[in-house]
């Protein structure tokens, strides 16, 4: 009865099949990181999104004009914005990410990108691939860096969400049978999990982290996770320096939550879907998903994003201006890290923590009842203008900056 369908189906595996083997072996023969020290001037594209995007952005880039303002004097660094990357203008092609918009988002080094539309059942808009993880293939953005930190409670997390493989590599490539029988395919390679562990490794090493945890559901999902799981007992090998040991997925996202647990998580590595999961929940911990920023990083590019979707309600009842951009702010500031601008990232960083966490002069609620974006990012500026900045940093926190 269903023969056709079969072969149909057993074909296109096979594709699959090809494809991601051939996809493995371009992994092992990779070149090196790019040198950000060696370009000028560097380009940072900016590319709004949707939703709120396009305002939460314009306010991250009012920020980092203001930090990076001698080096855009000097020609050392350019923006750029980026148009097209919006759902009416994918729809229009028919493209996650349309052909020409590639071509421009690739003649630059980094992306400051808004949140972009993923159309769902029972949106109005034909059902294309979600634009980040069209850009994260196409640019081989492989490692997703989101950290997570609440003083208070003990925490001080970096996720490293493996960002080109597991159930999102192939999410719209699954087989439909008779409307019967419906299967997905997640992919793992042995070069894929070893770049995204040892990335985990090495920040680490570089930032004198204590503690890697690698969380699989290997119990279960014997093959993908399995493979995950014995990558990461073979890098470990590589860093004795540095204690590891794995949780499965189900139970780490108890504890997370846990107050005698969740201090003891340092360096978080995973697989996409869990890593998606699971950073929403840490996230929400942190104050919610409209506090955290998020790095896309691979050898060539790198994306810096808010973690949160286009929130199309508040634009459809005209609250995008009361939008919170600290996402985005953040994302900036992790950028700057990236780049080679350390200095300013941490002094970032310290603005984000006082405006955000301790002195809160002004809040963004969403709604009139609160600051607009744009007075929270006219108060992140102030505060970094403010040449007692890492004293009064150190006073709230108790740490050295």
């Amino acid at each position: 009865m269903y023969e056709q369908e079969i072969e149909a189906a057993k074909k296109h595996f096979e594709e699959i099949l090809r494809e991601q083997i051939e996809r493995a072996k371009r992994i092992r023969e990779e070149g090196d990181w790019i040198d950000y020290s060696k370009l000028k001037p560097i380009i940072i594209g900016v590319a709004g999104g949707d939703g709120i995007g396009p305002y939460i952005t314009e306010q991250a880039q009012r920020v980092l004009e203001y930090l990076l303002r001698d080096e855009i004097q000097e020609g050392k660094v350019e923006f750029r914005k980026i148009e097209g990357l919006t759902i009416k203008n994918r729809v229009k092609h028919m493209q996650a990410v349309p052909d020409d918009v590639l071509e421009e988002i690739k003649k630059c080094h980094v992306l400051l990108k808004g949140p972009t539309t993923t159309p769902k059942k029972g949106d109005p808009w034909p059902n294309i691939e979600s634009a980040n993880v069209a850009l994260r293939r196409a640019l081989d953005l492989f490692a997703n860096v989101r950290p997570v930190k609440v003083p208070e409670l003990g925490i001080d997390w970096v996720f490293f969400r493996e960002n080109t493989e597991g159930a999102y590599m192939l999410g719209s490539r699954g087989v439909m049978i008779d409307d019967e029988l419906a299967i997905d395919f997640r992919v793992i390679t042995a070069p894929g999990a070893e770049r995204i562990i040892r990335a985990a490794f090495e920040y680490a090493k570089k930032n004198n982290r204590r503690k890697v945890t690698v969380v699989t559901k290997a119990n279960v999902i014997k093959k993908s996770d399995g493979l995950f799981l014995d990558m990461a007992e073979k890098v470990a090998k590589d860093y004795p320096e540095i204690e590891w040991d794995d949780w499965f997925i189900d139970i780490m996202t108890a504890k997370l939550i846990d107050p005698s647990r969740r201090s003891q998580f340092d360096v978080i590595v995973l697989p996409n879907l869990y890593g998606d999961i699971l950073t929403d929940e840490a996230a929400q911990i942190q104050g919610g998903v409209g506090t955290a920023g998020s790095a896309n990083i691979g050898k060539r590019y790198a994306m810096f994003e808010a973690i949160h979707g286009t929130a199309l309600r508040m634009v459809k009842e005209g609250r995008a201006k009361y939008a919170n951009p600290m996402s985005m702010i953040k994302a900036g500031a992790m950028m700057l890290e990236h780049l080679g601008f350390k200095d300013k990232a941490k002094r970032l960083d310290m603005a984000i923590d006082i405006c955000n966490n301790f002195e809160r002069k002004i809040v963004v609620t969403g709604r009139p009842d609160g600051a607009t974006g744009e007075e929270m990012a006219n108060y992140v500026i102030e505060t970094l203008k403010d040449p007692k900045l890492e004293e009064k940093w150190k006073k709230y926190t108790g740490q050295k900056p």
